[in-house]
């Protein structure tokens, strides 16, 4: 599965709410989540439509390497 090009801050909030992140706080158009699940994690969302492509990729390397999942599956447990 390939990672989205269209994919906005809020969709991207949206989806790793499946993860268990919530919404800790909003600093301008940056948008930080917390999940408890798997120990404590921390992620900072910015908040444009779409995001760059290489800012969501980062991100999902992040979220991948915490929760130890391949980019399929992490991709897979987001957006099907």
């Amino acid at each position: 599965m390939k990672l989205p090009r269209d994919l906005s801050g809020e969709a991207l909030v949206k989806a790793l709410s499946k993860l268990g992140y919530v919404v800790d706080r909003q600093t301008g158009s940056h948008i930080r989540l917390t999940t408890q699940e798997n120990g404590e994690h921390h992620i900072t969302i910015p908040n444009h439509s779409p995001i760059k492509i290489g800012t969501l990729s980062a991100i999902m390397r992040d979220v991948e390497n915490h929760f130890n999942l391949t980019r399929d599956e992490c991709l897979t447990r987001l957006f099907s």
